[in-house]
């Protein structure tokens, strides 16, 4: 049974500190995806920006991530932001030897813990030219999170979501990750409850106000199915076709959820 943690209103106003922070970190990560730029760049840029504590302000804000260990995982995560690049779908790790290129689809991927307080937000972006099926994919994904998050109401449950975000996508063919999915997040990185992006409607844990959680879809061109990487973090589409994901926090409310990143 899910063990879900309901935020407190001193929680959810750090929560929203944290979410607007972490959007900026992101508006500038995002400017800073540009043919002959390393992972591990991006990965430093990152550091420097959470350590400034943005917008303005040094706030002792830390990278959710780093050092993190989720459950099986034979090492701590070890780098602040994860970036998968193409055919990889989460938890890319950066490196000095990865360097990105034009054509190339990139998705960010950045946890912030601000005032003790976690906050989780993904991006795709395109360097340069690309396929015209790969820019609709990442279109079609981005829309996805906002379909989802219409749906993430007050006395909905999980599945509403999930069929939401499946009924919508199915129109594409396109293939849904289904072990990789949204979240609890706040007090930690990974929270109950488990927020797919297929499922029924009726079905799940109910979303009640003042729960956070993390909506995150994650399409792949191609088939569903994923594989792990040797480094045992990257998870890849199995046909190497690309794959897009966006992912915002977002606060439960009695109406329309409340974005906390952006």
């Amino acid at each position: 049974m899910a063990r879900i943690r309901i935020k407190t209103k001193d929680d959810i106003k750090i929560l929203r500190e944290g979410g607007k922070r972490h959007a900026e970190i992101m508006r500038l990560l995002v400017k800073k995806v540009t043919p002959g730029i390393t992972t591990k760049e991006i990965d430093d840029y990152a550091s420097e920006l959470i350590k400034q504590g943005l917008p303005a302000q040094a706030g002792n804000d830390t990278a959710s991530f780093l050092n993190y260990k989720p459950f099986g995982a034979k090492y701590p995560y070890p780098a602040s932001v994860c970036i998968s690049i193409n055919d990889e779908i989460v938890h890319g790790i950066p490196n000095s030897k990865r360097v990105i290129k034009e054509g190339d689809i990139v998705s960010i991927d950045l946890g912030l813990t601000h005032k003790g307080l976690i906050t989780d937000m993904a991006v795709t972006v395109a360097v340069g030219m690309i396929t015209e099926d790969t820019k609709k994919l990442i279109e079609v994904t981005e829309k996805a999170l906002q379909v989802g998050i219409k749906n993430a109401k007050g006395g909905k449950r999980t599945g509403d979501v999930g069929s939401s975000i499946e009924r919508f996508v199915k129109q594409f063919g396109y293939g849904i990750v289904e072990e990789l999915s949204g979240h609890g997040v706040g007090y930690e990185v990974h929270e109950d409850p488990f927020v797919p992006n297929f499922g029924e409607v009726g079905k799940g844990d109910v979303l009640q106000p003042d729960m956070v959680i993390a909506i995150e879809p994650m399409l792949n061109l191609g088939t569903k199915k994923i594989v792990l990487d040797k480094d045992g973090y990257t998870y890849r589409t199995k046909d190497g076709k690309v794959s897009a994901h966006f992912e915002h926090t977002i606060l439960i409310t009695k109406g329309e959820a409340e974005v906390l990143t952006k």
